[in-house]
Parts: structure tokens; sequence; C-alpha cells
């Protein structure tokens, strides 16, 4: 998938990964796409709801390798 901006959220525990997030999408426009990698199992019920709450939605994820991606679309 295209994406404008990655952030690697590898190793952060709760909140980081939603903390950083945030603060990418502060920096990008509307409709841009950021990439955040996380290790963090409890990120996919965290990206979910940051995304709902928002108005950011994920435009695409996938896990793998104890490892999860997330798109999320700049609302």
């Amino acid at each position: 998938m295209d994406f404008d901006k990655e952030l690697n959220a590898r190793g952060l525990g709760c909140p980081l990964p939603i903390i950083k997030t945030k603060q990418s999408l502060n920096g990008m426009t509307s409709g841009q796409v950021l990439k955040v990698i996380a290790t963090d199992p409890g990120s996919v019920a965290d990206m979910q709801a940051f995304a709902e709450q928002t108005g950011n939605p994920i435009v695409g994820s996938e896990a793998a390798n104890k490892e999860f991606t997330f798109y999320i679309k700049k609302g």
C-alpha cells in the first residue's frame, strides 16, 4: 500500500504508539497516509479506537512476525 510517512513504534508500550501516531498525523495534510509499525499487541484495539475517535480511518492493516502494521489516512 502507498503511504506518505512511516512511524516506527516498535518496542513502545501503551500509550506511546498512539501518542506518536497522533503527533505524526498532526504534521500531515488531509488525505495523506501514515504507516505505523508496532509490536505491542494492544495497539490493535488502541488503533481502532483512535481511528474512530479522531476520524482518521485505518485504510489497511496487517500482522506478521509479531509486528502490527497500520495504514491510517489523515481525515
